[in-house]
């Protein structure tokens, strides 16, 4: 099985939602793994109500990024991975063959996959894109692509929300436009996924050619720790500071996890100190920090950058904290782009790969594709058909 996500318009996770697929709920050898290209809930967020004892396959930063979110975050979940993810190296499971292809997304550590079998090969784009700092990655495939494709699954979540000519900005445009953004004194508060490591990078970035001090948390910091990778920002690092919200003392105290606090001693700042330096700060937020703001007295002087897709402000939490900002007098700037590919870029793909089909898949526009692609083939939710 090919990831097992919480789908994005579902309230919230329960038993009705499990794909009918034999050995999810009960042991059944016909289910030999389930595999993650990614670590992003929408594409493992049903994994906790399955029987606990499913063979996983992950990305190993996948694997630790997913532990390390879990104390911080509703419903994590801890996975005990029985085989790895590894760029282009092919490993087996029952008759299934498969190739992982590290590619560039907004998640760390994310992959496509190719699956061979029975004389018959398909082709999973999982998350895609072209335009972040790991492009690279998308080069290196559209360039030797795999081969004698059968059918192949892709994404298209950007289907909809752009047209055929218009890319996306690069992370380096993101990161200049932050940079000027940043340029003019005051407090900002800085909306983003502390999973998203292609948007912190850009914002400590910005934040040093600005001379301004980067506040993360310490679910942030944990998750950048995770990676393992020794290139982005860490404790010691120069215009970086560690700050614990109040929610996550709390947190740490209720849960005895003071283990958690111990790396980034050297690093801390507290309220006071911030508000001596506030109009050169810059503090990764989400709405539990609010209460944080307004005892520092931070408010008057803030200004917010909205850093996700701008969806999410149209309802739920992101909706709640644009009209308390608005009640606030706070203005709000989306500087954002998109963890997925283009439409220009989605045709790159598929004409690099040629696959006899092409099935689309992570989009709410699926018919769409018939527009832009050929070969094009439909397959409904809970539909069961052969490669």
């Amino acid at each position: 099985m090919l990831d097992l996500g919480l789908p994005l318009d579902a309230d919230g996770a329960s038993d009705d939602l499990l794909p009918s697929v034999a050995g999810l709920s009960r042991d059944d050898p016909a289910l030999r793994a389930i595999v993650l290209s990614h670590g992003h809930a929408d594409h493992w967020g049903l994994l906790p109500l399955c029987r606990p004892n499913v063979p996983l396959a992950m990305g190993a930063a996948t694997a630790r990024i997913m532990r390390a979110a879990a104390p911080f975050v509703p419903n994590g979940f801890v996975p005990d991975a029985s085989f790895e993810l590894v760029d282009r190296k092919t490993f087996q499971i029952g008759p299934f063959s498969i190739t992982p292809y590290l590619v560039d997304h907004s998640a760390y550590d994310a992959y496509a996959l190719l699956i061979h079998a029975a004389g018959r090969r398909l082709f999973y784009s999982g998350d895609i894109r072209a335009h972040g700092r790991k492009g690279g990655l998308f080069e290196r495939l559209v360039s030797t692509p795999p081969r004698g494709v059968d059918t192949m699954l892709m994404e298209g979540s950007s289907l909809g929300r752009l047209d055929e000519r218009t890319q996306f900005p690069t992370e380096d445009d993101i990161e200049a436009r932050l940079t000027e953004s940043l340029r003019p004194p005051g407090f900002v508060i800085f909306s983003a996924s502390a999973q998203n490591i292609d948007r912190i990078v850009s914002i400590y970035r910005a934040c040093k050619r600005s001379d301004r001090t980067l506040l993360l948390d310490l679910y942030a910091m944990e998750i950048l720790r995770a990676t393992g990778n020794e290139r982005l920002p860490s404790v010691g690092w120069p215009n970086l500071s560690v700050y614990v919200p109040e929610y996550q003392r709390r947190q740490i105290a209720r849960n005895r996890r003071f283990d958690l606090l111990e790396p980034y001693k050297s690093a801390r700042i507290y309220r006071e100190r911030i508000t001596e330096i506030a109009d050169r700060t810059v503090m990764l937020f989400r709405p539990a920090m609010a209460p944080d703001v307004e005892t520092a007295n931070l408010w008057a002087s803030a200004r917010a950058i909205w850093s996700q897709w701008d969806g999410y402000l149209k309802d739920g939490p992101g909706a709640r904290l644009k009209a308390d900002l608005a009640t606030r007098g706070v203005p709000i700037e989306i500087i954002h782009t998109s963890g997925h590919a283009s439409i220009l870029d989605l045709k790159r793909l598929s004409s690099a790969i040629q696959p006899d089909k092409l099935v689309p898949v992570h989009t709410f526009e699926g018919d769409g594709f018939f527009k832009y692609f050929d070969n094009v083939t439909r397959r409904s939710d809970g539909e069961w058909w052969e490669v």
